[in-house]
């Protein structure tokens, strides 16, 4: 029997989205394209309703699952490259804009990158979301040390403390203002146009692709010297340090005055945090809920080349980010965009979600991965990394934790940003820095 697809899977489908999570996996040892087969072939991926169904329409235009019988020979393609990271970088820019995914079989394809020992999963949000995705490969996956399945690490469930009146009043004024705001990104309010600045047709333009490198320990070290700073206090205050360092770089003349500009970051709404046990995904009523659970929030970052403490980046961001986190900016965000798809179908919906894009300045998200080495049909995972398909956005960010350490994917505009890597050193140094400066003593 045939299901509708999701509001949000509706959204994703529209032209002006059409977004593909592509999943960069790296092994350790060459890869054994049988062993793959085989692993792939009792997998709960290819178990799942979303990855064996086939996407259809009715005589009104209204998108259904309809189950079908995958072949798995249809979905995995081989790549023979050059020993280079670059190549894989070049191929996942080149995904994000020229290469849909076929309507003819279930929306996802194996990308087996043999030189660099690599897999792409090709995977459309439709599908699903990052935190569901995530999920459903690492429940495949086994630790390195030990033979048991992986699944999921454990994560503290948010406090069922009820709240206070002057919290209350809080959530509620917060919420008003911030939702305030994010209409008005809808309708009118934009960004000052900068060197980095996006807009209106800019996710058909070409792309290239660099990675910033992090190690947790240092983000954990920049988060000890910052009372109740967590690790996307940190990743902001390094985005903002970033983004001052490369617009000081190219563009010094913006920085003459303190610059706002915005990001859009995406949110996880489930009520576990982080990711979750497969079984729990895989059942709807649960709460937790496959599919695409996540709302936006808009994140204002102030430019400007003062010297002062970097660790002051970081203060700045938490203070904003404890301000979002007690309103219901993304819930609201998540709940009217719903709202509108049943009132007035995907069409108005992604409109007014490309205007936001349109109107703020970059993407941001972050994915918490497993903190153990894990193995895939027997070949030690070495990275996972993340990006998405481009958005009218000239930067889209998604950052993914991995064994100790983190690696964010920089996709831009290659005609507006010519030097992602240069861009991604920015983002480097600025970590560096905050962990120097917080062996040294916390910014008052």
């Amino acid at each position: 029997m045939d299901e509708p697809v999701t509001p949000a899977g509706r959204l994703f489908l529209r032209p002006e989205m059409n977004q593909i999570i592509n999943c960069a996996i790296g092994f350790e040892n060459p890869i054994d394209i049988e062993a793959i087969k085989t692993e792939l072939s009792t997998s709960l991926l290819v178990q799942h309703p979303r990855f064996c169904s086939l996407l259809v329409k009715n005589k009104k235009g209204r998108e259904f699952w309809r189950k079908t019988q995958i072949n798995l020979d249809d979905h995995i393609i081989i790549h023979n490259q050059e020993n280079d990271e670059d190549k894989i970088n070049s191929l996942l820019a080149d995904f994000a804009v020229s290469s849909p995914l076929s309507l003819d079989k279930p929306l996802w394809e194996v990308h087996i990158v043999t030189g660099v020992n690599c897999v792409i999963l090709r995977i459309h949000h439709a599908l699903g979301d990052g935190i569901s995705l995530m999920t459903l490969f690492l429940a495949s996956c086994k630790k390195l040390h030990g033979n048991e399945d992986y699944r999921g690490d454990d994560e503290k469930k948010k406090s069922g403390s009820k709240k206070g009146i002057f919290e209350i009043l809080k959530l509620i004024w917060y919420t008003v203002v911030f939702v305030i705001g994010f209409i008005g990104r809808v309708l009118w309010v934009s960004d000052k146009k900068t060197v980095i600045s996006g807009g209106d047709g800019v996710e058909l333009w070409p792309r290239l692709l660099a990675v910033a490198k992090f190690e947790l320990e240092d983000m954990k070290i920049v988060k000890k010297a910052i009372a109740n700073a967590t690790i996307n206090d940190v990743l902001f205050g390094v985005i903002s340090s970033g983004i001052s360092r490369y617009l000081g770089v190219r563009s010094p003349h913006v920085l003459q005055e303190e610059l706002q500009i915005t990001g859009l970051a995406m949110v996880n709404l489930r009520k576990q945090p982080g990711l979750q046990e497969m079984e729990k995904l895989m059942n709807n009523k649960s709460g937790t809920g496959w599919g695409n659970r996540f709302g936006m929030m808009l994140l204002p970052v102030y430019c400007h080349t003062r010297n002062e403490d970097p660790l002051c980046y970081v203060k700045r961001a938490k203070v904003m980010i404890d301000q979002k986190k007690q309103s219901l900016e993304s819930h609201f965000s998540y709940g009217i965009g719903n709202l509108v798809m049943s009132l007035f179908g995907p069409k108005v919906a992604s409109l007014l979600n490309y205007r936001i894009v349109c109107n703020t300045t970059f993407t941001i998200s972050n994915i918490v991965g497993p903190s153990e080495e894990l193995t895939y049909a027997g070949n030690p995972i070495t990275f996972v990394r993340a990006t998405s398909s481009g958005l009218a956005h000239a930067i889209t960010m998604h950052m993914v934790s991995y064994a100790g350490k983190a690696n964010m994917q920089i996709l831009v505009a290659k005609d507006i940003i010519p030097d992602p890597h240069f861009l991604a050193k920015c983002f480097e140094d600025a970590l560096l820095e905050m962990k120097n400066a917080a062996k040294s003593g916390p910014c008052g």
